[in-house]
């Protein structure tokens, strides 16, 4: 094939003659994602693989020009492709297959009124904050429409005017080789408009910081990490447009013997011997005061008790966890004469083979599986 001869359309594609449209467009779409300039900055190859893909994609997504290319090939074309319109409409063409201005770093289309920014306060709980819930204001630094010019940036008695650089547009134009670029107007920032005569108060932006208190009601049951979104409680708008939202994320202190898994609490309590062997009562602290679990003679070491609804309550209002409390016992280390002596009759009264024991099967499956 001479050297300057055009593949053929369908080939550089890489799709079969009866492709469908959806089909075309996801070829397209890979090879221009693929070869972008911007994506490839000073790549001549590159840049010349994303135009020829153009290329066939103008021609094969146009239902008349496909039909010619089918009949006559590019001599049917001739003059109709992405090379005689100069390439200024294939910024349209991304934008309608995925979003070119945000893809690549434009600007794309905007609005003169823009949404504000989102904001985020932390707060710090108490262990029993966060599982009772609770009410708490705080107090939120955000931007909101200056009341003298009422949020236009304009001095009083003036207006706002159209970008020169833009043409109210808020977005510019600029020519990369073959393609067009769009980027947000650094004159205008994006908004279309600017302030000769600015407000003096809030310095043309339109907003200025104040202090706002905002109610912050925590539900029973959150965990550390929990967000709590509040609609439009963010920093104003530029030119009228919407506030953003403001998030609370919620940090929860660590308790001092609790450990929390979702709505169970377990914690953690000592056992003497002769409580283990006799049985006892015990006063078991919960969130909601002291519990008395009642524990059977024989207990041994590392033995988890459950205490139904003395968890945590669930975040969407269904029951409560329960809590889990697992029993150790200690052995002594420093025994008195007297404590060593009643240990000593106790132990002749006591007959323990001391021998290895047999392994379960159980225990061996467990052993081998971990």
């Amino acid at each position: 094939m001479p050297a300057n001869a055009k593949r053929d359309y369908y080939e550089v594609l890489a799709i079969e003659r009866n492709a469908s449209g959806p089909e075309i467009k996801s070829a397209y779409r890979k090879l221009a994602m693929q070869h972008h300039p911007d994506r490839n900055p000073g790549d001549a190859e590159a840049e010349e693989k994303f135009k020829e893909a153009s290329e066939a994609y103008s021609i094969l997504a146009d239902a008349d020009k496909r039909s010619r290319y089918d009949r006559f090939g590019h001599a049917g074309v001739a003059g109709g492709g992405a090379e005689s319109s100069g390439f200024g409409g294939f910024d349209d063409i991304l934008g309608d297959l995925f979003g070119f201005g945000e893809m690549f770093g434009g600007a794309g289309r905007r609005t003169r009124a823009q949404r504000g920014a989102d904001l985020r306060e932390d707060l710090t709980l108490e262990f029993a904050e966060a599982v009772f819930g609770m009410k708490i204001d705080i107090k939120v630094r955000r931007r909101e429409p200056c009341g003298d010019c009422s949020g236009s940036g304009a001095a009083p008695g003036k207006a706002p005017i159209k970008c020169t650089t833009c043409g109210g547009q808020g977005q510019v134009r600029y020519q990369q080789g073959f393609f067009s670029v769009s980027r947000t107007c650094s004159t205008c920032q994006g908004t279309g408009m600017v302030n000769p005569d600015p407000c003096k108060r809030c310095r043309g932006d339109g907003r200025v910081v104040r202090e706002r208190t905002v109610a912050v009601n925590v539900p029973p049951g959150v965990e550390d990490g929990t967000r709590i979104k509040y609609p439009q409680q963010g920093e104003a708008g530029k030119q009228g447009g919407p506030a953003g939202d403001l998030y609370v994320v919620l940090r929860v202190k660590e308790h001092a013997f609790f450990d929390r898994e979702g709505k169970d609490l377990r914690c953690v309590m000592p056992l003497s011997f002769p409580q283990a062997a006799l049985g006892a009562d015990l006063l078991v602290p919960t969130m909601e005061g002291d519990h008395r679990l009642k524990i059977p003679e024989g207990t041994e070491d590392r033995s988890v008790f459950r205490i139904r609804g003395k968890g945590v309550p669930a975040l969407e209002g269904h029951g409560k966890g329960d809590l889990y409390v697992e029993v150790r016992i200690p052995t002594p280390r420093h025994l008195s004469k007297r404590q060593r002596d009643l240990l000593e009759e106790l132990n002749s009264t006591l007959k323990v083979d001391n021998k290895p024991q047999p392994r379960s099967l159980l225990g061996k499956v467990k052993d081998i599986f971990g």
